[in-house]
């Protein structure tokens, strides 16, 4: 059986399925397939009112990645907020750049936590070495910017998210934009501080010490390189220099 012949299966025991727990296994199956033919169908389960089928979709539509990106933006206009709220999760899991506007509005404005939460998750994955680098850095300005604002949600799970998004922002910018590196530490050693929340200052130390690690471990490298070529200069002109001798 070929894939296309698998995916027609699948999907046929998706819309044949006759209750809540045939239909989460059949669309399970189907996610579980990573076909990208089965685009459609998952993005379909999205709007059942079936949070385990929807699950188990938004997982194969993160597998699936860049191929289920338009489809998925599309959704985001749809009138269905339940399905738009699963495709907004489903966006923040595949990193890609397009559904940026679309993390950025949700993790400031959506009224569902667990939406604001994921989104605020999403702009810190963000595959930002898939756009040209000055505007790389101006979308991580702004990325930079909402998970501020995240950061002052009043629900602590969002604001959880807002420093495991500025975390992973800061370790993704450090080599080209040391500047707004150093705002972000600033930032998550103010959360460290000042949240009523132990597990968030918690959270926010942990950080600090995660970006202290890969920035020594940066410096470090880059010191190597130099030596390294330091050293190969050397070398050259002693090269040179036993050539004109002979």
């Amino acid at each position: 059986m070929n894939n296309s012949q698998l995916c027609q299966t699948l999907v046929k025991a998706v819309e044949e399925a006759d209750s809540s727990k045939t239909l989460l296994e059949a669309v399970q199956n189907l996610a579980d397939a990573n076909l990208e033919e089965s685009v459609p169908t998952l993005i379909a389960a999205l709007g059942y009112n079936n949070p385990g089928a929807a699950v188990a979709a938004v997982d194969g539509l993160v597998k699936i990645g860049k191929p289920a990106v338009t489809s998925l933006l599309e959704l985001i206009d749809n009138y269905n907020y339940g399905a738009r709220a699963w495709a907004v999760r489903a966006l923040a899991g595949i990193g890609d750049p397009r559904g940026l506007e679309t993390l950025l509005d949700a993790a400031k404005n959506d009224f569902a936590l667990s939406v604001r939460r994921a989104a605020a998750r999403g702009l810190g994955i963000i595959k930002w070495q898939e756009l040209p680098l000055e505007e790389a850095k101006i979308a991580q300005q702004r990325a930079y910017e909402v998970l501020t604002v995240v950061c002052q949600d009043p629900e602590w799970v969002v604001r959880y998210a807002g420093v495991v998004g500025l975390e992973r922002l800061a370790i993704a910018i450090f080599k080209v934009q040391e500047e707004l590196f150093v705002k972000i530490t600033s930032d998550l050693e103010k959360v460290m501080a000042e949240d009523e929340e132990v597990s968030l200052r918690t959270r926010a130390e942990l950080a600090l010490q995660t970006l202290r690690i890969e920035s020594s471990q940066l410096n470090h490298n880059a010191s190597k390189l130099h030596l390294n070529s330091q050293q190969s200069t050397k070398e050259e002109y002693a090269q040179r220099g036993e050539g004109r001798r002979n």
